[in-house]
């Protein structure tokens, strides 16, 4: 629903008003001068999220806004919100008390009022109660209608008001978005690219389809076009981002649909790409094809994020996962059989509702059984308007913090060998930047560890093979085999 929330010029001013009045002035001044203006956005959240983020920026430097360091520094400061964790709104409403004393504090110094806006899940989700409680918030918008930002701050400066646009629009939004700017992250050599977004799968504790949608995805022409404007200015890895990733199926510009096994393999042929990861998965879209993509696209790391939550057949029905421990088990030798190199990250969340000590045993056993490169796990918490927040059988705090504890150290002992084990092996490593120390450059290894070794800067956006020496806490060091420039 989109609503405009506006003063009535022709009523009296009531206690309040005041707001509107200077939203308008504050709004109209920025709309009227196309010198470059500040704008500070802040992202919580998801790798989406980072790639929305830079994408609304590019939506507003028409405007003539340009990113700046601090919200002090801004004309502008857009809160881009996630509605996965805990608390969530509450976290909103502290940071937007903060913004808006910042904002004081400009008016205060003649630098004039911040536009302020918020968005993502939780704007989704809550957009009249953030109006509500924080009334001097200009602009509230939803995941799917960014690309509307320049007219929304036009409505705004127009109407003296806020402007809410929660809609999930027919048109898609990487449609109408500017197709000069490749948003990247590491410099130019890494980067998130969205290429599906929204869910169908209604797990019990997610909102995300009721705060993204229905799963749509991108055209490969697109995303092609994309990812190649990307590379030409210096990417040289491509993580392809959606809340189901692997559900893909867009339009291949033939009049048939293209899955991301066919979008992979496109994306590899881009002269300069030599690496695509995807994230993140759900064990009922991982068909065969997408398996045998592993063996047989070398550009497609041998890293996967694919999240089983639970290892009990009783709580991933009642989570309305859609599958079973023995299947999730099932797709995991498929893989190996696949690419016997392959490594695995995972999710889990330990006290849903109903969830017993055998059922939490069962999770434990499938990690152990399994074994994970990576993970990541949380505690189960109620999201409003999902099923599982008004099933009985709540877990008590006290129970799920013992249980995360216990997960997450057999998680931490798991990750532990995995980065052991590398030692002594030699891998090929793409280089990002500088290390910590003098001399010392930094990369990633195939499956997304830190690799820190002593070479020279010239090496960095180059791909090189890495002897691993040492495994440190949370990276790896290893020593440079020159002769082996992988290009």
């Amino acid at each position: 629903m989109t609503v405009e929330v506006s003063s009535d010029s022709g009523a009296a001013l009531q206690p309040g008003d005041n707001q509107a009045l200077n939203r308008q002035s504050a709004i109209g001044q920025s709309g009227d001068n196309m010198n470059a203006r500040g704008l500070h956005v802040i992202t919580w959240g998801c790798q989406m999220n980072v790639y929305d983020s830079a994408r609304m920026s590019d939506v507003l430097a028409p405007l003539g806004y340009r990113p700046v360091a601090t919200p002090q520094q801004a004309e502008m400061v857009i809160l881009n919100t996630c509605h996965i964790r805990e608390r969530a709104a509450e976290k909103v409403f502290s940071e937007l008390g903060r913004l808006r004393k910042i904002s004081d504090e400009r008016v205060a110094a003649g630098l004039g009022r911040s536009i302020i806006a918020v968005a993502g899940c939780v704007a989704q989700a809550e957009g009249e109660e953030i109006l509500a409680r924080a009334p001097f918030v200009d602009i509230v918008l939803g995941p799917q209608t960014y690309h509307r930002l320049p007219e929304m701050v036009a409505r705004a400066a127009r109407a003296g008001g806020a402007v809410i646009d929660t809609d999930f629009p027919v048109e898609m939004k990487f449609d109408f978005l500017p197709a000069d700017s490749a948003p990247q992250v590491e410099g130019n050599l890494t980067a998130f690219l969205t290429i599906q977004e929204g869910c169908d799968k209604f797990c019990s504790f997610c909102v995300v389809p009721y705060t993204r949608g229905a799963e749509t995805s991108r055209s490969l022409p697109s995303v092609v076009a994309e990812a190649r404007r990307m590379v030409q200015g210096g990417v040289r890895e491509i993580t392809l981002l959606g809340q189901n990733v692997n559900a893909y199926h867009g339009d291949d510009g033939e009049g048939g649909t293209a899955d991301l096994p066919t979008l992979a393999r496109a994306l590899a042929a881009l002269p300069g790409l030599e690496r695509i990861r995807y994230m993140t998965s759900h064990p009922r879209d991982m068909d065969q094809a997408l398996i045998d993509a592993h063996r047989d696209t070398p550009a497609l790391m041998p890293f996967l994020h694919l999240p089983v939550q639970s290892g009990s057949d009783r709580i991933l029905k009642a989570m309305n996962r859609g599958h079973t421990a023995g299947e999730y088990r099932a797709i995991i030798a498929r893989l190996r059989e696949a690419c016997p190199d392959i490594a695995l990250s995972s999710d889990f969340i330990v006290g849903h509702p109903g969830e017993t000590e055998e059922d939490f045993e069962a999770t434990m056993q499938l990690v152990r059984d399994i074994g994970f490169a990576q993970a990541f796990s949380f505690k189960y918490s109620p999201r409003p308007g999902t099923p599982a927040a008004g099933q009985p059988f709540q877990i008590d705090e006290a129970v799920k913090d013992e249980r995360l504890q216990r997960l997450q150290a057999l998680l931490r002992v798991q990750q532990d060998a995995f980065n052991a084990d590398m030692v002594g092996r030699t891998v090929p490593v793409l280089f990002t930047g500088r290390g910590r120390k003098p001399g010392q450059i930094t990369g990633r290894s195939p499956y997304l560890q830190p690799v820190h070794v002593e070479g020279s800067e010239d090496l960095i956006g180059r791909t090189v093979q890495v002897a691993i020496t040492q495994r440190l806490t949370n990276s790896l060091a290893g020593t440079l085999i020159r002769e082996r420039v992988c290009a």
